[in-house]
């Protein structure tokens, strides 16, 4: 999870996280990846709509967002 987040922070690109807090509960969200530290990482959350923190070892998945390429014809 660590190189995951530390080459989506260097190259820019957003990700798609499954979550589970410790309460329990999993969410989907779509994260910018701003800082990443050992434990926990710093992240702007698009569902909140506000930078966030989470725990490393609380994260379910990683996968990249792939923008969608449009053509205007």
């Amino acid at each position: 999870m660590h190189v995951e987040l530390m080459k989506s922070m260097d190259r820019n690109y957003d990700l798609d996280m499954m979550y589970i807090s410790k309460e329990g509960a999993i969410s989907k969200r779509k994260i910018k990846v701003l800082q990443v530290g050992e434990i926990s990482f710093r992240a702007y959350c698009y569902l909140r709509k506000s930078n966030r923190t989470f725990t490393i070892d609380n994260v379910l998945v990683l996968v990249p967002v792939i923008p969608s390429e449009r053509m205007v014809i």
